[in-house]
């Protein structure tokens, strides 16, 4: 019996094989790269239509069996523009592929990449030939202006952090920064102790990408962290099969100050002190004979430069890029300086055939900064012009001072503002690693199956000193001043996914599930005594403290024909910074989108429509990393206990909520993303509404309920809506000449919709928004119905010829007398309408660029006007002088008005960001490209604000850094 089945089965066999062998070919080829013709390994090589395929070899050459019915195979690499070639009679096959067009249509996502045409959630993507130019300081600056939907607002200062808000703030009291994930490193929100920006561990040079996501399709991936949007930022690597190449970037710029306070000179205030008061008066006295510029004493011009030198190239199957920079920026302030050494190095080898890809990245940087002391600045717009910069004489440094009746330094009187930058030293070093270990493994058995494990490590150490010596007059009385610190922060990360993408027919399927475990630990030193050590001026705080997050995350793409894209996406998250009973969220997201016309010739090519719902969280609740926790902390210097001459720092229990829990936020998003005229105009339009429940918010409390006057718990619910319409044409372009413009506008309303757990509608809301003046004051508050940081003011009443009638203000609640609750709430920080705005045009050798923005809408509180434009602050009646500014007779307050709604103006601005003109010559002896350019950066600013800066973040124009305009000569050259 077995026999005859064997005989049975060997006859078949006979009959089929020769028809097997026939219903399929073997065809071979080799894989090039079309410039340089060096061989690419581990390309994709699929038949059309089948799950066959294969991956060319370390000579590019590859074999793939071609079933009878099948005649076209496609090439896919990463870098290169896919590939289908149609087979002929011959079964040998070579290609040639071209680079760089894919890398413009993949972007980057949350654990992964996607073509840009299969986006169906809400982000963009900002490459090098979209960055802002000149001498940029910090990473976020690349972008300024150049995303629908984002706000950012750069720092005056060199090297300064700046702030970032996507779509609005979600929260009133926890951070509204966005997630910042660098190489696939999500890192702290925090900025290391001494530091003046988180994001100055990369040097802007080595940026391939940054990539926005913005609503919660697209952003829920990273669930608790992610309910003010995530940055992406990608780091440029070597290219497979390359040789060795050698670029510089350099530059040098000078900055001088666009604005300044119109103050009396010396002159314009002996009148106006005459003026004011009769002979005999002791103000009369004290008047000097000087005519001291004190704005320009303490300003100057800051001189910058920035090196950067990158080697990149491929050894064998190892891609490598490496790089060093330095950057060394003084700024306006004197004395204000910033400075960078940077390294940063990428690897990114492929193994088997391609199927493991290692991308290994390392940057490690040392900033040094020496910090200008801030209060010169206001010190300068209110010291009496009339008095020298130096006394003449070794007392006080030699520094002029104002003393009292012993010859000591007056305690209450405007310090001397050059000893205020020249006695004060404030130095630190931050020394930052940030590293991780990516692999990507293509199972064998199952190509359609990868597993990626992201291994990272991030480490900052910052220590510093404050010193204050004892013959400062500012710091006479304690004996001088001494303040060291330390902080170090290590973040360690642990990710791993998996991901399955099965092309069935025209349809693919794409799932991803992952875990993530990230541990931060925080340690801080700071101790502050007097010069000789023998006085503490504040208690020496130690401080250590950890936190971990916990996640489970997946999410499934699947594209039905080529038309329909659904997403969904679901994140599980647990932080030890809750207690057990609100650790755990869930965040889910699901966006559709519908390709209504794709590639279509003529008036319109393609038109995208996008849907989506989801859900983000916010964890990043205080300083304090335990809020649910009940708690002992030290009493501050005014609550010591003294015993003898010793003075005892007290212990007591500080409030807590134990049933603090995370922010949630919810998006609805509706995008379109269009091209017309053969894809010459292109951009999208997108409305959202973002609503924000549970917000962790600092209310107050009642006396005696929770060891505290305030405390950080949720409640409320706050709502941003908005339109964001980005649109980019391509004016003009010819094998010659390519000329691009392109602008994005964003419409955003912010409201808040509840404050308190019980409807309460005599609760006027939380006071916010420090002013100076006094102790205490505060301008903005948030309030129900409202936008948040809303302006709360009296109603000014003016005189026929419009000037403020000092203490007359509307009676809006008609009870006859002007109490607080006469106060209302009138306008807001926030912009309605955000614009930016950009051009480019090349020909030949020649490129122009300019790029800009707009704010309309944005009001302002002029602090400078309120606290420096009333008559009483002239002369003090500890015997000294302050200046004030010209606008005072105009004003005409005798006494500070700071409630007054005639200090909140329009700061709506027009502002141009840069404007570069450059010249690239090519192969130039041994240089393959160089190209010189000059920039200015803040070249041009139109508004009606009178006060020094219409872009401040917070809406409160105190003495702030005043913004600079810089010149910038630079080159970039290949070798």
């Amino acid at each position: 019996m077995k026999q005859k089945f064997y005989s049975k089965f060997l006859l078949l066999s006979l009959l089929v094989l020769p028809g097997f062998l026939a219903a399929q070919r073997t065809v071979t080829g080799k894989v090039t790269d079309s410039e340089t013709g060096e061989t690419l390994l581990g390309v994709t090589v699929q038949v059309v239509g089948t799950t066959t395929g294969g991956y060319t070899d370390i000579d590019g050459n590859y074999t793939v069996n071609v079933p009878d019915g099948s005649d076209q195979l496609r090439f896919a690499y990463t870098g290169y523009t896919e590939q289908t070639v149609t087979l002929g009679a011959s079964n040998v096959m070579d290609v040639s592929l071209v680079s760089g067009a894919l890398l413009n249509e993949i972007v980057v996502i949350g654990y992964g990449t996607v073509k840009k045409e299969d986006v169906t959630g809400a982000l963009l993507e900002v490459g090098p030939e979209q960055f802002n130019k000149g001498a940029i300081n910090a990473p976020q600056e690349l972008i300024v202006g150049k995303v629908a939907g984002v706000q950012v607002t750069p720092s005056a200062d060199p090297g300064g952090g700046g702030n970032i808000r996507i779509r609005g703030g979600s929260s009133l009291s926890a951070i509204n920064d966005p997630l910042i994930v660098i190489d696939g490193v999500p890192v702290d929100d925090g900025v290391p102790g001494g530091s003046r920006s988180a994001l100055n561990i990369i040097n802007p040079n080595d940026i391939a990408t940054f990539t926005v996501l913005k609503d919660a399709s697209a952003t829920a991936i990273y669930g608790s962290r992610a309910s003010n949007g995530v940055i992406l930022i990608t780091t440029k690597k070597g290219k497979l099969g390359s040789d060795l190449s050698v670029s510089y970037n350099g530059n040098v710029s000078f900055s001088d100050r666009l604005n300044e306070i119109d103050v009396y000179n010396g002159d314009e205030f002996r009148a106006l002190i005459n003026e004011r008061y009769a002979d005999g008066h002791p103000a009369r006295d004290i008047l000097g004979t000087a005519n001291t510029d004190w704005q320009s004493e303490i300003f100057q011009q800051g001189i910058g430069q920035d090196h950067n030198v990158s080697f990149q190239g491929s050894a064998g199957i190892l891609p490598y890029r490496m790089s060093v920079g330095y950057t060394n920026r003084n700024g306006v302030l004197k004395t204000d300086n910033f400075e960078r050494f940077s390294g940063a190095l990428n690897l990114s080898p492929g193994f088997f055939n391609n199927t493991l890809q290692l991308n290994f990245n390392l940057k490690e940087v040392v900033n040094k900064n020496v910090f200008g002391n801030r209060g010169a600045i206001g010190a300068a717009v209110s010291f009496d012009p009339t008095q020298p910069v130096y006394s003449g004489n070794d007392a006080f440094g030699g520094y002029y001072t104002s003393v009292d009746a012993d010859g000591n330094p007056n305690t209450i009187a405007i310090k001397n503002p050059l000893a205020l930058l020249e006695q004060h030293q404030d130095e630190s070093s931050v020394e930052r690693f940030l590293t991780n270990l990516q692999a990507d493994y293509r199972f064998w058995f199952l190509p359609e199956l990868r597993a990626n494990l992201n291994l990272g490590y991030d480490r900052s150490k910052g220590a510093g000193f404050v010193f204050e010596p004892v013959n400062a007059a500012f710091a006479f009385t304690n004996g001088g001043y001494d303040k060291v610190y330390n902080q170090t922060k290590t973040s360690e990360l642990l990710e791993f996914y998996l991901n399955y993408v099965k092309n069935i027919g025209n349809n693919t399927l794409d799932i991803m599930g992952g875990y993530s475990w990230q541990h931060f630990d925080f340690a801080d030193f700071n101790s502050v005594t007097n010069v000789a050590g023998t006085t503490v001026l504040e208690e020496a705080d130690v401080n250590s403290r950890e936190y971990y997050l916990l996640s489970l995350f997946g999410r499934v793409n699947l594209n039905l024909g080529s038309r329909v894209l659904l997403t969904g996406t679901v994140r599980r998250d647990g932080t030890s910074r809750f207690s057990p009973d609100n650790r755990w969220g869930l965040f889910p997201a699901a966006a559709v989108a519908f390709k209504i016309l794709e590639e279509k010739p003529g008036a319109l090519n393609s038109l995208k429509l996008r849907l989506s719902y989801g859900e983000t969280g916010q964890q990043a609740v205080s300083d304090n990393l335990y809020p649910y926790l009940a708690r002992y902390v030290g009493s501050t210097g005014s609550a010591q206990y003294q015993l003898g001459n010793n003075f005892i720092t007290t212990i007591r229990p500080d409030g807590y909520d134990a049933n603090i829990k995370w922010e949630q936020t919810t998006t609805y998003n509706v995008g379109l993303d269009y091209a017309m005229f053969n894809s010459r105009v292109y951009g999208s339009l997108e409305y959202y509404v973002r609503q924000t429940s549970d917000l962790i918010n600092f209310i107050p409390v009642p006396a005696g309920t929770n060891l505290t006057n305030f405390i950080t718990t949720n409640v409320g619910d706050l709502e941003n809506r908005g339109v964001e319409l980005s649109l980019n044409l391509v004016a003009m372009q010819s094998d010659r000449a390519r000329w691009e413009i392109g602008g994005n506008l964003t419409m955003n309303e912010n409201k808040i919709t509840k404050l308190t757990a019980l409807e309460d509608p005599e609760y006027q809301g939380v006071f916010t928004g420090d002013i100076s003046g006094g102790v205490g004051n505060k301008i903005q508050i948030h309030s129900v119905g409202f936008p948040a940081n809303s302006f709360f003011v009296y109603e000014q009443v003016y005189d026929d010829n419009g000037t403020p009638i000092e203490g007359l203000y509307v009676d809006r609640n008609n009870d006859g007398q002007i109490t607080p609750d006469d106060r209302y709430r009138f306008k807001d920080p926030n912009p309605d309408f955000l614009i930016g705005f950009y051009s480019s045009y090349t020909r030949g050798n020649l490129d122009f660029s300019f790029g800009g923005r707009a704010n309309i809408g944005n009001y302002m509180y002029n602090n400078i006007q309120s606290e420096q434009g009333y008559y009483n602050r002239l002369y003090n009646s500890t015997n000294y002088l302050s200046n004030a500014i010209t606008e005072t007779t105009a004003i005409d307050f005798t006494n500070p008005e700071y409630f007054s709604d005639h200090f909140i103006q329009n700061a709506s601005f027009l502002r141009f960001d840069h404007i570069t003109l450059g010249y690239t010559f090519n192969s130039l002896n041994k240089i393959n490209r160089l190209r010189v350019y000059g920039s200015v950066q803040n070249p041009i600013l139109v508004t009606d604000y009178t006060g020094l800066d219409p872009e401040v973040f917070n809406g409160i124009d105190g003495n702030i850094y005043p913004r600079s305009r810089t010149i910038v000569i630079g080159v970039n050259a290949d070798f």
